[in-house]
């Protein structure tokens, strides 16, 4: 005998959703509490000049004009684009290159792979201040190195230039990045079709073409996801800058999400400061909406 579905009459499908909504009430109220709240009240007190000890004084789009006469806000959001071409470039390529080598069973793989994750269990406060010590003009492993290898002249203040201060918290964030942008591939390749790669060796592809043309376009939405997260990680960099620079010297490394708290938190413009995080949240979400589209794209494709 066949069973027979029936929906739920008029009363069950109340109760559904008086239980949907009970489930639903809490994080929904956190979420607007915690998120949406500060977000909107941001917007509020962009529009203001404010200096957290008097009320809000209303000054309309004053604050986004003086952004655009404010030079170290050009130079923050121009640190913030080194980091997203730094980061949708090396972290990627290498990434996807250790990938490919440890996914392949060889000895030690397992051990490799942990090895080039570990940074990033590390929190990014322990990092920044491992990597100033090393960095250390005087003590620092790495001038200690170049001194020891006959390379003296190659030794200086690297986070004290506003030469090399910048690309030196670079280093860093790349450090940690490829460890992270490996295990995304290595979950994609599990889903490649291998059947394709061996009959493109077969035909007679050599390893890069079959790579070229038969994996890569297979890890084509990994390969989104990666570039979408590290565009996102870039603008929101901060804790390396606070903790190895502070942004110094003379702002060559500050980024812009530590200008806002150097602006709001030192400085007591509270009003410029969520000026410049709307800026940054708008530089964002651009690259969110991009995600979730091609996301979309993908279901309906699918």
């Amino acid at each position: 005998m066949k069973t027979v579905l029936q929906r739920p009459g008029r009363k069950g499908r109340r109760k559904e959703i008086r239980t949907a909504f009970a489930f639903l009430f809490l994080p929904v109220t956190i979420y607007l509490v915690w998120i949406i709240g500060p977000m909107l009240y941001t917007f509020y007190l962009s529009l203001t000049d404010w200096d957290m000890f008097t009320a809000p004084r209303f000054v309309g789009l004053s604050n986004f004009r003086r952004l655009s006469n404010d030079p170290v806000f050009h130079r923050s959001l121009l640190n913030n684009l080194k980091w997203m071409a730094v980061f949708i470039t090396i972290p990627i390529a290498a990434g996807l290159a250790l990938a490919m080598v440890l996914n392949r069973k060889v000895r030690g793989s397992t051990f490799f792979k942990v090895s080039f994750f570990l940074p990033m269990v590390l929190s990014l406060v322990v990092a920044g201040l491992v990597w100033s010590w090393l960095y250390n003009p005087a003590y620092g492993l790495i001038n200690v190195l170049l001194r020891t290898v006959g390379l003296p002249y190659l030794a200086r203040g690297w986070l004290a230039s506003a030469n090399t201060a910048m690309e030196s918290i670079i280093a860093v964030g790349v450090w940690r990045q490829v460890g992270y942008v490996m295990v995304f591939y290595l979950a994609g390749l599990q889903s490649v079709n291998q059947d394709l790669v061996d009959a493109s060796r077969v035909d007679g592809a050599s390893s890069w073409k079959s790579f070229r043309h038969v994996v890569l376009p297979q890890l084509a939405p990994i390969t989104t996801v990666v570039i979408v997260i590290s565009i996102i990680d870039s603008l929101r960099v901060f804790a390396l800058v606070s903790v190895m620079t502070g942004g110094g010297p003379h702002n060559s490394s500050n980024v812009l999400a530590n200008y806002v708290y150097l602006t709001g938190f030192q400085w007591y413009q509270m009003g410029y400061a969520a000026a410049i995080a709307v800026v940054l949240f708008l530089l964002a979400s651009v690259f969110i909406v991009f995600y979730l589209s091609r996301i979309a794209k993908e279901e309906d494709h699918a």
